[in-house]
């Protein structure tokens, strides 16, 4: 899965927010930045060609919905950027120094799974 742009992540996080689809017009008018439609389009092209987004034509238009989960999109980056990291160790240390109770915990979850399987 490839790393996401920000304009991309944005389109990414509001297709989330709409499970049902959304259409290109409606899409833009509701990201922070207010893209042309055009641009929006641009985007969904290059994220479908990516696996990340699916389009139905309804009408004259497509209803676009997000073809992957957040979840494996998050995981994903965290797995690359780990593979970008020159100290891995390292890098790790200073992640789990700076995250929450909550994430910690669901980090030692998550392992002690992982070793037990």
């Amino acid at each position: 899965m490839a790393r996401l742009g920000t304009l991309e992540r944005s389109i990414m996080d509001a297709l989330w927010r709409h499970p049902d689809g959304i259409f290109a017009h409606d899409l833009a008018a509701k990201l922070p930045s207010q893209p042309a439609t055009t641009t929006v389009l641009t985007v969904l092209v290059r994220l479908g060609n990516k696996g990340m987004v699916t389009r139905e034509r309804v009408g004259r238009a497509h209803l676009y919905r997000a073809a992957v989960d957040k979840d494996a999109v998050v995981a994903e980056a965290m797995r690359a950027a780990l593979d970008d990291a020159g100290d891995i160790e390292g890098a790790v240390q200073r992640f789990v120094g700076t995250v929450s109770p909550e994430v910690a915990a669901a980090l030692r979850e998550a392992l002690d799974a992982r070793e037990s399987r």
